[in-house]
């Protein structure tokens, strides 16, 4: 005979029933934020404080959100299963083009022009190592964000203009500061007044075998809260569009804005590709890079060039003295009268 005796008691099937059930409410429970976050991103409901600041952080909720859909698996609850498989198939949508280059754009049989964009942090960036990355990536045009007149300083005696010797610039004392540097001749030097404070300058450049090419140094205000977030709406919606029939445009600089944002997406969609996304390398994050480590990197620095221009690669570097990383393309124009 088998003793019973000291075993455990089984529980009842009512009691496993209220367990499966509880088990499947908390389910329900972990998948509804990640299913209000999917939707806010793909519908662009971000309006004001938090959401447009939470919004940024899309590419780490979309891993996580792997995280409901495999305990909806593992305990075999169908419905729940469903429900994260869609939101995780939503936020794969959004987020995964970034990092798959797209290998059917074509790449003009013009000339190839380099360009960087880096925000100098209030001018305290190292200009010897900007000089360096200008010279050893045969850079030809450079956008500068929060210019000061000691950043100019300063790289002037690192030796930029040597190198890039046409600019047009417009330092503050602040962080609206902005400047272009050219390795071609500049014309129509100017700057944006945006409604947040900053100044973007911007210039044709005369690229030889090329059309005109019109660059503008972007720098929309942050969006740190509810007092800016309106200046924020309003720069983004003053940045130029492209000309499929005119000069070749490129804004460069920070835009303190993610693909994730609706408002930035509107600025891509006025005619032009993020070169990084075009390039696979979309989700390369560039702030911030200074001593907060413990706050998750974006993507905020941006080389936006219209459509008729040609993406080879993008490199991201990391600028000692800014908590901005600088941004390389090296991009292909169109031929002049093509």
């Amino acid at each position: 005979m088998i003793s019973t005796e000291g075993s455990l008691p089984r529980a009842s099937p009512a009691a496993t029933l209220r367990r499966r059930r509880w088990l499947t409410v908390l389910l329900w429970l972990l998948i509804a934020p990640f299913a209000v976050w999917a939707a806010a991103r793909v519908f662009g409901l971000e309006s004001g404080y938090p959401t447009i600041q939470l919004i940024a952080f899309t590419p780490y909720i979309a891993v996580v959100s792997l995280v409901p859909l495999a305990l909806a698996v593992l305990t075999k609850r169908i419905w729940p299963a469903v429900a994260a498989a869609a939101v995780v198939v939503a936020f794969a949508a959004c987020v995964l083009p970034r990092w798959i280059a797209d290998t059917d754009a074509g790449v003009p049989a013009g000339p190839t022009l380099r360009v960087m964009t880096v925000n100098m942090l209030y001018g305290q960036a190292d200009p010897d190592q900007i000089v360096r990355l200008v010279r050893d990536g045969a850079v030809d045009l450079l956008a500068v964000q929060e210019y000061t007149a000691e950043g100019r300083a300063a790289l002037r005696a690192a030796g930029l203009e040597e190198t890039l010797p046409d600019a047009v610039t417009y330092p503050r004392a602040d962080a609206g500061g902005s400047a272009v540097y050219s390795r071609f001749p500049l014309a129509d030097k100017g700057y944006r007044q945006l409604a947040g404070g900053f100044m973007q300058a911007h210039a044709s450049v005369q690229v030889p075998d090329a059309p005109e090419v019109y660059v503008e140094s972007a720098h929309p205000c942050a969006p740190m809260g509810r007092t800016t977030d309106a200046c924020w709406l309003a720069d983004l919606a003053a940045q130029p569009a492209a000309t499929p029939s005119g000069p070749v445009n490129l804004l460069m600089g920070d835009f303190n804005s993610t693909l994730d944002h609706k408002a930035f997406r509107r600025v891509v969609a006025k005619g032009y590709h993020d070169a990084a996304d075009l390039a696979g390398a979309g989700l390369s994050t560039s702030w911030p890079y200074d001593n907060r480590w413990y706050f998750p990197s974006v993507t905020l620095d941006h080389i936006l060039a219209d459509k008729r221009v040609g993406v080879r690669k993008v490199v991201i570097h990391r600028i000692a003295g800014s908590d901005h990383r600088a941004v390389f393309a090296e991009l292909a124009l169109p031929k002049a009268g093509g």
